[in-house]
């Protein structure tokens, strides 16, 4: 469900980056074309495109990709309680509702929940103040398949608590990029045991998930506050829970 054409990786592990924001979020400007040829320069064998409260960009990929690589069709959606990510999306889920209602929406489509850099304070993260309070972690443990333990844009000490919070609740953890940029594509990524097509598959190999850390540089990260500029002045903001009907189709080619 939701993933790009061909078969799944050849040989024996996979080597995924499952947090990755193309043109289509409203604070990206990356080309999926170029964002899939640097996946590929880089050995992985799976891409995430996780755009903000849509999926029409991960498609697009999907058709780009061609079955040289795997693109998963995921969405990063902004909840009552801080961020989530739904993968293997066969559609959009919509923004404002609560994590449990958000879990339920992306498990409903057959797809895998995860919680993407909690305790990041300077975004809507659980566990931070922009986010679910710390007394809703437990409801946000109960929900999810994974936890990103580490997010190659957090800052301060968010991934040390991710990684502890992952471990108290034995839950998987995997690093990613949350890639806003082309550079930034497969900074972090997660080795897997085995290749995987399908969300059942991908969930039977994170127990044994080997995450490969790395750091987006601050000069990359500058980036982002000019790509909503330029977005914003597009028509391309971010999409509210009214809107999420009817997305914009704006840049996503």
């Amino acid at each position: 469900m939701g993933l790009a054409a061909g078969s799944p990786a050849s040989g024996t592990r996979s080597f995924a980056d499952l947090h990755s924001h193309s043109r289509a979020s409203f604070d990206s400007l990356a080309d999926p074309t170029s964002m899939l040829e640097r996946a590929l320069r880089l050995g992985l064998t799976h891409l995430a495109i996780t755009d903000h409260e849509r999926i029409d960009g991960a498609q697009r990929a999907v058709e780009l990709a061609g079955g040289r690589l795997v693109v998963i069709v995921g969405e990063e959606v902004r909840t009552r309680d801080g961020d989530l990510i739904g993968l293997f999306l066969e559609r959009a889920v919509a923004p404002g509702m609560s994590a449990a209602e958000t879990a339920a929406a992306i498990h409903e489509q057959g797809g895998l929940v995860g919680l993407p850099h909690p305790f990041d304070g300077f975004r809507s993260s659980g566990g931070s103040r922009t986010g679910g309070a710390a007394g809703r972690l437990e409801e946000l443990a109960s929900l999810v398949d994974y936890v990103e333990t580490h997010n190659a844009r957090a800052y301060r000490d968010a991934n040390p608590q991710a990684a502890a919070f992952a471990a108290r609740h034995s839950l998987p953890g995997v690093a990613s990029s949350d890639a806003h940029s082309v550079m930034e594509v497969g900074i972090a990524s997660t080795i897997l045991p085995g290749p995987f097509a399908t969300a059942a598959e991908l969930l039977a190999l994170l127990a044994q998930a080997q995450p490969l850390p790395g750091r987006a540089s601050y000069y990359v990260r500058l980036w982002t506050p000019a790509a909503k500029l330029v977005q914003r002045l597009r028509g391309n903001g971010r999409i509210s829970s009214s809107q999420a009907a009817t997305p914009s189709t704006g840049g996503t080619a």
